[in-house]
Parts: C-alpha cells; structure tokens; sequence
C-alpha cells in the first residue's frame, strides 16, 4: 500500500521593490550605468587666498602704528585703545578669517558665490547667459575682495588673480555689497577652473530645461 504523496508544486515568489524619488538620486541602480550614480547636492571649490595675506599684512601694520602711537604718547586713553582694540578684532573675524571659511558651490541647479560673511550671491543655471575663463590682457590688474568698478558693469569677487572666470547675465543686477550698483557680468577665481568649468557644463546640460524655474527650487538643491 503506497501512501499518495501529493506533488510539490513549485513556486515563483515575486518581489517588488518600490523607489521613492530619493533613492535616484542616492544609490547606484544599474551597475556600469554612469547616469545612475549617485549625484551629490553641490560641490565645492576654493578660492585664492592672495586678498587673506593682503589684509592680514595691512592689520599688522595698523596694529604695529597703534602700538607705536601708545607707546609714545604715556597718556595716551585707555578707552581709545580699548576701542580701537575691538574694531581691528572684528576686522580680523570678519574679512580675514571668515574667507577662510567659505567656498564657491555649484549646485544641481544653481552657481552660489560666497567670500566671508558678506558676500553671498545666489545665481541659477537659467540666469546665466555664459561662463567662461577670463585670462585675458584686459585682467592683468584685477582688484581683490568685492569691486564695482564705475563705468564697467562688472562685479569682481576675487580672492586671487589667477583661475578667472567670468559670468554674464542674462539681466542686469544689482548688488547691495557693491552699494547697489547692479552689473551683467561677475569675474571671480578658482583655484582648479578646468574641474570648476567642466563641473559646471556637466551640471547644465543634465538638468531639465523646466527644472531650474521650478517653484522654490533652491530647498531642493
């Protein structure tokens, strides 16, 4: 007598997976696939630091002619050098340790310049017209820290003469750390242009024509 065993009956489970608008953006899909890495929110590039050693050399020398002053003057007020004290401080804070402390960034859908803690300009892909490198003859004399030369609608934003590069608006602007005078081009420096370029066109030419203009964009860069 055989016991009637009944077949196994062989089963496929199937598995689902689901991603969320996220996961694109933060793992690899597809192995090899280059369009599927992972896609940072900004990066990151630095600036010359020529201006930094510019006023730092013009602190010390403020600081050494009041040292002088106070020693040759025995009455000389508590209260003044105190004062006076503070200030040189907060200008040492404030326009040379502060660049330190900053970086030009390019975004998925934005370029933000930055130097110190008074200079922040926030420009999207769709209001730029070019960018290019900017060595030419006409920069051989380029001003450090933030500039707005009268008679040219350039705003310079330099922390050193070499790695130039220059954008143009497609609008004019207005800058209130140039005192409001507006402009239609910014030159500024890297210190690696070839990657910041390419960083840049790369970054351009992958996003959506509709993406850049898209409502509040900037909370998702």
């Amino acid at each position: 007598m055989t016991d009637d065993v009944p077949p196994r009956l062989g089963r496929t489970r199937t598995l689902s997976c689901s991603f969320s608008g996220s996961d694109f953006h933060d793992r690899t899909l597809i192995k090899g696939d280059p369009r599927s890495r992972p896609v940072p929110k900004r990066l990151t590039f630095a600036y010359g630091r020529a201006q930094v050693i510019s006023r730092t050399l013009f602190l010390v020398g403020l600081i050494a002619l009041l040292l002088i002053a106070v020693a040759l003057t025995p009455s000389f007020p508590v209260l003044t050098v105190a004062i006076l004290g503070v200030v040189l401080a907060a200008y040492f804070v404030l326009f040379t340790v502060s660049p330190l402390m900053t970086q030009h960034w390019v975004t998925r859908s934005r370029l933000i310049l930055r130097q110190g803690w008074y200079f922040r300009a926030v420009i999207p892909f769709s209001d730029i017209e070019s960018i290019t490198a900017a060595d030419d003859a006409a920069r051989t004399k380029v001003p450090l820290g933030i500039h707005r030369p009268l008679g040219q609608p350039a705003l310079f934003v330099t922390g050193g003469r070499t790695g130039l590069v220059s954008v143009r608006l497609r609008h004019p602007r207005r800058f209130w750390q140039a005192f409001g005078l507006s402009a239609t081009e910014i030159i500024f420096d890297v210190v690696d242009r070839a990657a910041f370029l390419a960083a840049f066109e790369e970054r351009r030419a992958s996003l959506s024509p509709v993406q850049a203009d898209r409502a509040r964009a900037e909370l998702r860069d």
